[in-house]
This record gives C-alpha cells, sequence and structure tokens, in this order.
C-alpha cells in the first residue's frame, strides 16, 4: 500500500517497525550487488512514545535519507482471494475493493484496499484471473502512519509479512518451480507458496517460536505432528489449485532446534526439506549476530520488506 511520494534517497528500501518496547529497523542493498547485502539490522530500545523514539533514530540514523516501509502485524489486516474483476488490468485493484465488500470484517468505505495477481498458468485461457486483494481498516493504517509523520519519516510504504516472506523466498527460488516457505515468528508460523517471486498461496499455523522453544520433548513432538499434518494438507491443496507449479522443496527458517523439525519433517513429506542459512543467500559483513538461529527467525520478516523491488504490489 503506497502512501507517500518520494525524493531521490539512498538505494534500496529500510523497514521500521514498531513494538511495544522496541523498533525494529533493517536496510537492504540490492541493486549492484552480486547477492543482497543486509548494511543495517538492529533493534532499538524505546525511549517515550513512539513518535519520540522515532525522531531520535532518525537523527542518529539519518533516516530521512532512505525510503521507508513498514509492516502490519497480522490480525491488523485480512487478506482475500477472489475473482479477478472484468476489467482492464490497470483498473482491477480499484475495482476489486466491491468484489470483496462482504468478505471482509468492517464496511469497505471504510478501509484500505490493494490486490495483486495471482499468476496463471499459459494455457488458462478461459479462466477467470484470481486476486489477493488486502484490506485494512483506515483507522489502523492512520494509526500506523501517525508516529512516523510525527517524527518526520517519510513513510512510503505499508506492507504485510505475506509479502516480505515472499520477497525472502524468491532469494531461494529454483527456476521454474515453487517453493514453500515455513517462518516461524512471535505469534504464529507463516507458510507461503511462490514461484517466480509471485506469492499464490499462504496459510498462518498455530505454532510459534515460543511453543517450540518451550515445550517439553513429548509436547514438541505433538507440535511437529500437527506441522506434518497441516504442511501436507497445505502441500494437497496446493497442489491441486496450482497443479503447473511443482513445489521443488519445502524451506525451514532457523530456530533453536531446527535440525531436529527438519528430519521430522522429512521423513513424513513426499517433498525434500531444507533448513534456510542465511549465509548462503546474502551478505551481511558487519551484523555477526545474524548468524544466530533465533536473530535469523526474528528478523527475516523485517529483512524481507527490505527487500521489496520498487513496482512490486
Amino acid at each position: 500500500m503506497r502512501f507517500l511520494g518520494s525524493t531521490r534517497r539512498t538505494p534500496g528500501w529500510l523497514c521500521i517497525n514498531l513494538w511495544p518496547d522496541r523498533v525494529d529497523v533493517s536496510h537492504v542493498a540490492v541493486a549492484g550487488e552480486t547477492r543482497p547485502e543486509i548494511t543495517l539490522c538492529n533493534s532499538y530500545r524505546k525511549e517515550g512514545g513512539d513518535a519520540a523514539t522515532l525522531a531520535r533514530l532518525r537523527k542518529e540514523l539519518q533516516l530521512d535519507r532512505y525510503r521507508c516501509t513498514t509492516l502490519l502485524r497480522n490480525g491488523d489486516y485480512q487478506v482475500v482471494q477472489v475473482d479477478a474483476p472484468n476489467v482492464p488490468a490497470q483498473e482491477a485493484r480499484s475495482a476489486v475493493r466491491w468484489r470483496i465488500k462482504d468478505m471482509i470484517d468492517c464496511p469497505v468505505e471504510a478501509a484500505t484496499v490493494d490486490a495483486l495477481f495471482i499468476p496463471q498458468p499459459e494455457k488458462a485461457a478461459g479462466r477467470t484471473p484470481q486476486m489477493l486483494a488486502v484490506a485494512a481498516r483506515n483507522d489502523v493504517i492512520a494509526a500506523t502512519v501517525k508516529p512516523f509523520h510525527d517524527a518526520d519519516i517519510p513513510l512510503e510504504v505499508i506492507d504485510i509479512p505475506e509479502l516480505a516472506q515472499r520477497n525472502f523466498a524468491h532469494c531461494l527460488e529454483a527456476e521454474g518451480r515453487g517453493l514453500a516457505l515455513l517462518a516461524f515468528d512471535e505469534p504464529s508460523a507463516l507458510l507461503t507458496f511462490t514461484s517466480g517471486g509471485e506469492l499464490y498461496q499462504h496459510r498462518r499455523i498455530d505454532v510459534s517460536i515460543g511453543s517450540l522453544s518451550s515445550a517439553f520433548s513429548d509436547q514438541r513432538s505433538a507440535l511437529y505432528d500437527r506441522l506434518v499434518l497441516e504442511l501436507q494438507r497445505s502441500l494437497d491443496h496446493f497442489d491441486r489449485q496450482f497443479h503447473h507449479v511443482a513445489v521443488a522443496k519445502v524451506v525451514v527458517t532457523p530456530l533453536p532446534g531446527a535440525e531436529d523439525l527438519r528430519d521430522h519433517l522429512a521423513a513424513n513429506l513426499d517433498v525434500p526439506v531444507e533448513l534456510l542459512y542465511l549465509s548462503e543467500i546474502m551478505d551481511f559483513p558487519h551484523i555477526p549476530e545474524l548468524h544466530e538461529p533465533l536473530r535469523q527467525a526474528q528478523c527475516l520478516q523485517l529483512i524481507g520488506a527490505a527487500l521489496r523491488e520498487e513496482g512490486a504490489a
């Protein structure tokens, strides 16, 4: 969701996420690099309110030199799959808001809506194109923008975790094949299906980093079995809807004990399962803490949002 115009700034995007006790910031340089380079990825303790902390960081980090984005939190928006409106493609993103008016939990007049097309196979002539529509209440958008505006930070885009994870998954994809990326964060796990840098499907699974880390052995085994079941259902559903896109592998983001989870999933799924090693796809020579699995997991969506490509939905 784009809001403000931009002037010429430092290449790449900088993502700033606000939390109750901290502000997370990451910048990724892509243009001119052999591989994406994470030039900044840090968390800063709040001192005062959101706007006061952002104003301090604006001065310390010279944030006005960057093109800034932030992520909505899970629960602050809805994503629904719908038939694309029967209008020219360039008008579909505006017209789709009336297609979803009975599918979201607030009046469409009170929502900010954006959308992107789900890629269709070349031989899908006659099939109605599909779109993923994203809707967030206007008051949620206003509350998200306000501290940035008050701190005089040029927030250009508000994004969502599913698309941030899509950006990240693109670095892992094999050409012409699909990728299932399973990432864990504080509230839950997010599973995305992508191919060619495009998001096809996504779903939330109620298993978080905390639940996996704190569970006893028998409880952890039950969580692993639940993940197997949810992944298999999702893989089957994806294959039915997009049989022309073969999923090459499932990639699991790092977290403590990830090797055991990978082994369990690999033994029970029909597709290869790999662990994500950030150093194999990106450079971060000045941020050694990103070699730690837990820190990688905490920052994946933050980094993914900073991997945004100009013009991406």
